[in-house]
């Protein structure tokens, strides 16, 4: 009896905890946060209220992160005058290697760097990438981890959702 207790309150605390994992900062306001930025300049996220916001965590060294910067860049470009941007957030602890890379890619949405991890532990970044859309309201409404060829269209999806709100 007393094991089967145990087992009992073992597997529901299990069950709890994925709950929670899966469960994450979705349906939350999204935690606010200034970086300086590729320009020099230092941006906070608050100051894009009203807008949809796309913050995509990378790294130099992630692969699938070098392949989806384009695609996220080409989303940037042609849903930026209607309300969308997008937020790169590196975690680099150089940001000369992220500024080299986002030359080569010739990427145009601004560029953040997290050296200190601060805004990734905020966002419970574990895994590169992560992709997060933030609606006018300034609340987490997708989170994404990891890219693989064809997310694109789902954030592409989720984006024009998110603008007819």
């Amino acid at each position: 009896m007393n094991i089967r207790n145990s087992m009992v309150a073992l597997l529901a605390c299990v069950f709890a905890t994925s709950i929670l994992a899966s469960s994450g900062l979705e349906g939350q306001q999204a935690p606010d946060f200034a970086l300086k930025s590729s320009s020099g300049e230092n941006l906070r996220l608050s100051e894009y209220r009203g807008d949809v916001v796309m913050i995509n965590f990378w790294a130099t060294w992630c692969g699938p992160c070098r392949q989806e910067m384009p695609l996220l860049d080409e989303l940037y470009a042609r849903y930026q005058r209607v309300g969308f941007n997008l937020l790169g957030v590196n975690i680099d602890d150089d940001s000369r290697r992220a500024m080299k890379m986002i030359d080569e890619l010739g990427v145009s949405f601004p560029v953040l760097f997290d050296s200190r991890k601060e805004v990734s532990e905020l966002y419970e970044v574990e895994a590169m990438p992560v992709t997060v859309l933030i609606d006018r309201e300034g609340n987490v409404r997708h989170v994404h981890h990891g890219y693989k060829p064809g997310y694109e269209q789902k954030y592409l999806d989720q984006i024009r959702s998110l603008l007819r709100e």
